[in-house]
């Protein structure tokens, strides 16, 4: 039977065409129904990332004798697309941007023959480079800066912890919202070694008692009203000074404040 004459053919007899027509379908849809789906799907991105540390440096020297000739050596490479360096105190990044369609493992293999290429000529006290390629999976989809005129740094990144990273939640599909910068708040207590030997008090003693008395904790249940109500302990210190008048027992009937012995401040 010639391929012209298939049609005709199906017409004359439709159960063939009718059964084998189900089967696709319904193959169609098992397949369908048992397809991968991820969030992060593998991707590789064309890119690597050299990184070199040397403790104490500072970004002046680390970009004059480190990431100036990491990117002179680099530059050689074929297939690259872009180069971008940061240089801070003790560490110099360089980000490698190779041109789409290119094997990351060979990118990965030349940039590390690059680096041994310059070796020699890098500062004694560095420690080993690390050559790695960059890993999307994962990563942030997308970065906002924000800048307040009208805020103090405690006040922005409040603002942003508790106001915008909660209406970004709420969009359709949105996983997860991370705040770089700014600051988190913290009670730091540095202690006077001379009034703790005074006083006769260790380090370790003044910690189990910050642990033991700034402390939330469950308390129960309880009948108020006649309904029952959850109870908690709260223990928490509200600010620097509540918890600087705490007191470190000392034994056999003695205590003394935290103040005494060292400086709190939030």
């Amino acid at each position: 039977m010639a391929l012209r004459d298939i049609s005709a053919w199906s017409i004359r007899n439709p159960s063939i065409p009718l059964v084998f027509f189900t089967a696709l379908l319904i193959a169609g849809i098992v397949s369908f129904l048992r397809m991968d789906v991820t969030n992060n799907p593998d991707v590789d991105f064309p890119a690597v990332v050299v990184n070199i540390a040397q403790p104490g440096a500072s970004p002046t020297e680390i970009e004059n004798q480190i990431t100036q000739r990491v990117e002179s050596a680099l530059r050689s490479i074929a297939g690259v697309n872009s180069i971008q360096s940061t240089a801070r105190e003790g560490s110099s990044n360089t980000f490698v941007e190779f041109e789409i369609g290119t094997n990351l493992i060979e990118a990965v293999n030349e940039v590390e023959t690059a680096i041994d290429g310059v070796r020699g000529s890098l500062p004694d006290g560095i420690l080993e480079p690390q050559v790695q390629k960059v890993n999307v999976v994962g990563d942030a989809i997308g970065y906002v800066a924000v800048e307040a005129d009208d805020m103090t740094l405690e006040q922005l990144s409040w603002f942003i912890d508790d106001t915008v990273a909660k209406r970004l939640l709420k969009i359709p599909g949105m996983a997860e919202v991370g705040r770089f910068g700014g600051v988190d708040r913290q009670i730091e207590v540095i202690l006077d070694p001379a009034r703790m030997q005074s006083f006769g008090v260790t380090a370790s003693q003044i910690n189990a008692a910050l642990r033991q008395s700034n402390l939330d904790a469950a308390g129960g249940l309880a009948e108020v009203g006649g309904t029952r109500q959850s109870l908690r302990v709260l223990g928490n210190s509200d600010t620097a000074y509540q918890l600087s008048q705490t007191q470190i027992q000392l034994g056999g009937g003695r205590s003394v404040r935290l103040a005494d012995i060292a400086k709190v401040r939030d």
